[in-house]
């Protein structure tokens, strides 16, 4: 086997530089290319077989932190019913008659006492013509007859007329004075007829429109069994009508045993987004529905402008409790662990930690925690997703609170889990 030895290599260098590459031998050129490649590829490997430094750790997480609100928060329970009229009259006549006059317009808002309709008055006044005609003879016929028994009781004593006389006469008186007392009842009641003639609002409110023209005959009657000429409904005020469960008639039981004033309502309307109508429960029925457990409520309101109309629905919110501490945290915070609701809290030591924790209604964004959560809480508000329980982050302070958003749409149903509201409004 051949070997190169050193001094040939040394050699191979001489002769290059004395007589150039080209008098070198083959063998001498592969060495002057060789040994370089040779060296660089030595040096390769060394720098390659070194081992890899570690990549560092990634910093821990920030997140934002802040201690629950501690604010009076005053709680409702919600409910959907009708508003109904606090009263309604069927406008019948009491006299039979052609109609002469309408005197209001389809829908209108009527006063109590207002002329609606005209009854041919004309055979009412005749009646009571004729009427007061039979009080005058009835008149005239027991002024004799107490003349009469004048002029008897002076000759009694002469002896000129009988106490059997006497004693008719007296009848006569009596009997005269009767016929003239049926007479003016007679009166009175043909009066009563002509004021009749004349259909007038019996209460103030809102007005139907009209069931008969002016023309029509229409009897009169007591109960149904007269001509409806119209309806009316007192809107002020008005009732709104629900049905609520055993716990509020319980409710509404023990505020009475207490003397405590009426539980405040408020309503908004189908279109609304705030509740401004405002009222207050002023009746529960006597029995509950033993099928579906509830029972039928009322709650009373001012209707000043008559806007509220009987059928309308509505959403009404009742005062469960009265005013009481409470925390709250953005509704965003509120994680779920399967059936639970927790909400990620950091300790002294930088470490996530979930906490369960029984939830309440919303108000202005803000959920509020019924139990489960201290006021000295540290909770994560802002970077959820990049805390994970039992893991280290970093921390900033934020503050918690309210976000009033303002409903730009229709609201068309009422929320699921109840609303509070702050207790200084």
């Amino acid at each position: 086997m051949n070997m190169i030895t050193k001094v040939e290599a040394e050699g191979a260098q001489d002769a290059a530089q004395a007589g150039g590459f080209s008098r070198l031998k083959l063998w001498q050129r592969g060495l002057l290319v060789g040994a370089p490649v040779a060296l660089l590829a030595t040096v390769g490997v060394a720098v390659l077989d070194k081992p890899k430094a570690a990549p560092a750790a990634p910093p821990p997480p920030t997140v934002t932190t802040a201690q629950p609100l501690v604010r009076e928060v005053s709680e409702w329970d919600d409910y959907i019913g009708r508003f109904a009229p606090s009263r309604t009259v069927e406008i019948r006549p009491r006299v039979s008659g052609a109609v002469v006059g309408i005197h209001f317009k389809d829908g209108e808002i009527v006063k109590q006492g207002q002329l609606l309709f005209t009854i041919d008055p004309r055979p009412f006044t005749a009646a009571l013509a004729e009427a007061r005609a039979g009080v005058a003879s009835a008149s005239s016929d027991l002024a004799l007859a107490r003349s009469d028994l004048a002029r008897a009781l002076r000759l009694v004593d002469d002896e000129a007329v009988s106490a059997g006389e006497v004693d008719s006469l007296r009848a006569k008186v009596r009997a005269a004075e009767a016929s003239l007392a049926a007479a003016q009842a007679r009166v009175r009641s043909r009066a009563l007829d002509v004021e009749f003639a004349q259909v007038r609002a019996p209460i103030s409110g809102r007005i139907s429109d009209r069931r008969v023209d002016a023309g029509n005959l229409v009897a009169g009657g007591e109960g149904n069994s007269g001509s409806l000429l119209t309806t009316i409904n007192a809107l002020d005020p008005i009732y709104f009508t629900f049905d609520g469960s055993e716990a509020l008639f319980l409710k509404a039981q023990r505020a009475r045993q207490s003397g405590a004033e009426p539980s405040a309502v408020e309503i908004r309307l189908q279109d609304e987004g705030d509740y401004r109508w405002k009222g207050k429960l002023d009746f529960t029925d006597n029995g509950l529905d033993p099928k579906s457990g509830t029972i039928r409520g009322r709650a009373v309101l001012s209707n000043p402008g008559m806007f509220l109309t009987p059928g309308m629905f509505g959403n009404m919110r009742l005062a469960s409790s009265g005013k009481a501490s409470a925390l709250l945290v953005p509704d965003a915070a509120i994680g779920t662990d399967q059936a639970r609701k927790i909400v990620l809290v950091v300790g002294k030591d930088g470490t996530v930690a979930p906490k369960q924790v029984e939830l309440g209604p919303v108000v202005d964004g803000l959920r509020v925690i019924r139990s489960g959560l201290g006021t000295s809480d540290q909770v994560v508000i802002s970077g959820i997703q990049a805390a994970m329980p039992g893991a280290k982050v970093n921390t900033k302070p934020g503050k918690i609170t309210p976000q009033v958003t303002p409903q730009t749409g229709p609201v068309v149903q009422a929320p699921l889990n109840g609303e509070a509201t702050f207790a200084t409004r």
